[in-house]
């Protein structure tokens, strides 16, 4: 297996194990023989080897297994057996997909896949196409049904319900390849968010930091499931989109740690990309006429929420200014754009502690 250049060992997408266990079936319903390792081709080229985990005839169908392997990277995924079943389909109908057991349909426009369509993105499918034609030298006639053991279970765990993507898991990739720790599976998933929402031409969504700001908003606005994007520590993911697929008017609310972050700059928000600066946090307390003694002990606080309580046992609340420097660097990203913008910060309990944008001042 592959190894980044920080030592983390790289991994197989669903897509690439799906793709594995319908070339393998295939093999096995042709000819009789399951290849074990079976060997298919990346979107960029690469061969890679995937031992079988299991394969059968079944029927007037064959299938194989495998089970897949996500490195290093902790993919809620990891471990699970991805199984693919084919039988032929009738002449001419070409490679027909279907859901099986722990793998979703989607059931919501503004997805690469339309609704009713079992959710097998599309560079798995073309990448499973592709294998099948290498077995039968021309695209056959096939009905391919992808199943996910426990899938169901996997998908609360991800963003697939708010995506309208019901009954388990999508098959994803588009390299093939999972690199550890990227967040690209998290960041696409806020962006297809996005999409659904835009589909479903909702003049309202809001980007979240947790669970805490995400029940706070959503209450506080009246808005809709699909309205909410799971934004977590990526609010540049999800502000750059914004920039180039515009909706009317996006809510950004976090606690006021990552809110005071946001304000100082970082678009990347987990506590591994930098953390808050408690100096200029003490200059924002000068700048609202906190006393010296009151911005001396901010610049030696602990952690953002303990100076935030500093600041307001004293009556000099940093809440406003925070959120009024969240929404200026929120509002620099999304530059050129017409989305109007709002900032809210709560605290712990889930209590606002501050909001701005325009439209509440």
């Amino acid at each position: 297996m592959e190894r980044t250049h920080t030592s983390l060992r790289r991994g197989w997408t669903t897509g690439s194990c799906a793709t594995a266990a319908a070339r393998a079936a295939w093999n096995g319903l042709c000819g009789g023989e399951f290849p074990d390792p079976v060997t298919i081709t990346l979107p960029g080229g690469q061969s890679v080897a995937f031992a079988l985990a299991a394969h059968g005839h079944e029927g007037d169908g064959a299938w194989a297994a495998v089970v897949k392997d996500a490195g290093d990277d902790p993919d809620v995924t990891h471990g699970a057996h991805v199984r693919v079943d084919v039988r032929r389909g009738p002449p001419g109908s070409g490679v027909v997909f279907q859901a099986g057991d722990g793998v979703g349909t989607v059931t919501l426009p503004g997805l690469p896949i339309p609704p009713g369509e079992p959710a097998i993105n599309p560079v798995p499918r073309h990448m499973i196409r592709t294998a099948l034609r290498d077995v039968a030298g021309r695209e056959p006639d096939v009905v391919v049904t992808v199943s996910i053991a426990g899938g169901r279970a996997m998908a609360r765990h991800t963003l697939n319900g708010r995506l309208g993507i019901i009954g388990g898991l999508s098959i994803l990739g588009t390299t093939g390849i999972v690199v550890p720790f990227s967040c690209a599976a998290w960041i696409d998933s806020i962006h297809r968010g996005v999409d659904v929402a835009r589909a479903l031409d909702l003049p309202h969504v809001a980007g979240c930091t947790g669970d805490v700001s995400e029940r706070a908003t959503r209450a506080l606005y009246g808005l809709p499931e699909e309205a909410m994007l799971e934004m977590g520590d990526f609010a540049g993911g999800l502000l750059k989109y914004l920039r180039r697929h515009p909706v009317g008017r996006v809510t950004i609310g976090g606690g006021v740690a990552k809110m005071t972050k946001l304000a100082q700059g970082f678009l990347d928000l987990h506590s591994r990309r930098g953390q808050a600066d408690m100096t200029r946090l003490a200059d924002l307390a000068r700048d609202i006429a906190a006393p010296d003694a009151v911005v001396a002990a901010i610049a030696q606080a602990h952690s953002v929420a303990a100076a935030f309580a500093l600041a307001q046992q004293a009556g000099f609340p940093l809440g406003p200014a925070v959120a009024r420097g969240a929404w200026a660097c929120a509002r620099d990203v999304l530059a050129g754009c017409d989305c109007m913008l709002d900032v809210l910060l709560f605290d712990r309990a889930g209590l606002l502690v501050a909001r701005y944008g325009p439209s509440l001042v």
